[in-house]
């Protein structure tokens, strides 16, 4: 069984900074790629930053403010979050492509993580 864990979210003031981590564990052959993606209240979740085979891309929102990176030995991803703004509030959601051992390919989300910015 492959799971997702966050964690590094809580309350931040408006300019301060967060990192985010997200553990991908189990029976897992490959990653293909690894996300985050960001859900608002009464809104639709929105992708924030991919990484996947060592290009990343970023939602125009968060250029030049948030980093994705990846330690492949440990199958984590990291989300650096700098000047942050109360738009940025959201529960932010892990994602990855995953290559299990014995199972198909498949796409896997962790449970969530809030992040709050106070103005």
């Amino acid at each position: 069984q492959v799971q997702l864990v966050e964690s590094g979210g809580g309350l931040v003031q408006a300019g301060g900074s967060l990192r985010l981590s997200c553990a991908a564990s189990g029976s897992i052959f490959s990653i293909n790629a690894m996300g985050w993606y960001r859900q608002a209240p009464g809104k639709q979740r929105e992708l924030v930053a991919a990484i996947s085979g060592g290009l990343t891309n970023y939602a125009d929102s968060v250029k030049g403010r948030f980093t994705i990176s990846g330690d492949n030995d440990k199958n984590t991803v990291y989300l650096q979050m700098n000047s942050l703004k109360p738009e940025d509030t959201a529960v932010y959601y892990c994602n990855a492509e995953v290559v299990p051992l014995q199972a198909p390919l498949g796409d896997y989300w962790g449970q969530g993580t809030q992040v709050t910015v106070s103005s």
